[in-house]
């Protein structure tokens, strides 16, 4: 406590009651890739003609544009077209920023240990693919990485040919021959999406690529003009030319209720047509794409924006303080209109006071506070009832 001398107006600086908490980054994406290390990179902007350097392999690069892509794992050719193309999807479609991870080889895809390894130290990352990769190993290692982390999703391709006979569009789809990875509560941190799509390729003129790269851009958008608690599906793909393989309800109604994502064309349009994840039945709760996501951000910005908590003293005040934070936090969230519910009261409830903190509880040092929220489920199934009535 100050002491004061003489009479006059003191002016002090105190600690506010609370702390507003901001809500983490949602939008930057996680890429490993092929970059041969014989790829042609382009010249120095010096004009000494000398040649940029492809950046090593195993080492993660935050790439801002596509022009840092080009720089450090050079222009969209065959020995690095699959995450070239990738990269280029997500940036064409809303994509800010990414961190890209170079391998040397297709078969390094198989084992993504150390890669993986490597994100998990980069704490802005909350979307992860590996464009092309669609044998179990790297699905599940995705997805196990996700759930571990608890802060990031996978984006995953489906198998490019599911077909016995590519040439036969009649053949009927079906979800083992599509995903190699079974349902799970690892799933329920990813998503996979179908078919592959073809975009202009300035070495072949036209390409089939993995979808991972342009759905990873979509997330990105649909965060920045809905945000992350909206489903990223009914979403058009910017630079796709065409589908691989044609869907149509018949094909989807086989495949969306084993959690595949389809993308369909309507009227030259091409869509993503689903927001489901790979979630088992006992964790149907986040089935959709938006609910996980929307829980993921919830829980880290809660845990970044409550950091200030750590060794405070654990009394009634300190509880107050807590409450008051995180309910403002998700009073806003349900402003956005984020959580259901015609009033705050109804969208959600935090407490945290003596029954949440007996004094046993307060013994070992923690403070616990119990937080529920009504998040928003997409209307994936619009249904119109309409009966004939007699005019007057």
């Amino acid at each position: 406590m100050p002491s004061y001398s003489s009479p006059g107006v003191y002016v002090e600086d105190v600690q506010p009651a609370v702390r507003p908490i901001a809500g983490v980054g949602t939008s930057t994406a996680g890429f490993i890739g092929v970059v041969l290390g014989d790829i042609v990179m382009p010249d120095k902007p010096d004009g000494s003609g000398a040649k940029y350097t492809v950046f090593p392999a195993g080492k993660p690069l935050l790439v801002t544009s596509w022009n840092d892509f080009i720089i450090n794992f050079g222009e969209i050719k065959a020995g690095n077209a699959i995450l070239a193309h990738a990269v280029f999807g997500f940036f064409s479609n809303g994509g800010t920023n990414c961190w890209v991870i170079r391998v040397a080889a297709q078969t390094d895809l198989d084992n993504l240990t150390d890669e993986l390894e490597t994100f998990s130290a980069i704490d802005e990352i909350a979307i992860v693919a590996v464009p092309g990769a669609t044998s179990k190993a790297s699905h599940d290692a995705l997805l196990a990485h996700c759930k571990n982390l608890g802060d990031r999703v996978a984006v995953l391709d489906g198998v490019q040919t599911p077909k016995a006979n590519a040439a036969d569009e009649n053949l009927s789809f079906t979800h083992p021959a599509i995903s190699l990875s079974g349902r799970s509560l690892a799933g329920s941190f990813g998503a996979i999406y179908f078919p592959w799509i073809k975009v202009a390729d300035p070495v072949t003129t036209t390409r089939v690529v993995p979808p991972s790269g342009h759905i990873a851009g979509i997330y990105a958008r649909s965060d920045a003009t809905r945000g992350v608690f909206k489903t990223p599906a009914n979403e058009v793909v910017l630079g796709a030319l065409e589908l691989e393989h044609r869907m149509g309800r018949n094909r989807q109604d086989a495949l969306n209720p084993e959690g595949i994502n389809v993308i369909r064309e309507f009227n030259g349009t091409i869509k993503v047509w689903g927001g489901r994840t790979r979630a088992d039945g006992s964790s149907n709760q986040f089935q959709y794409v938006g609910v996980r996501r929307y829980m993921n951000y919830l829980r880290e910005s809660i845990d970044e924006g409550t950091q200030w908590v750590v060794f405070e003293p654990n009394t009634p005040s300190l509880w107050k303080r807590i409450e008051r934070t995180i309910s403002g936090f998700l009073t806003n969230e349900w402003r956005s209109g984020a959580l259901f519910g015609e009033t705050p009261q109804r969208a959600f409830f935090v407490r945290c006071n003596a029954d949440t903190n007996p004094p046993d509880v307060r013994d070992l040092g923690r403070v616990v506070t119990e937080i529920g929220v009504a998040t928003v489920k997409p209307a994936e199934f619009v249904i119109f009832r309409i009966e004939q009535i007699a005019g007057s």
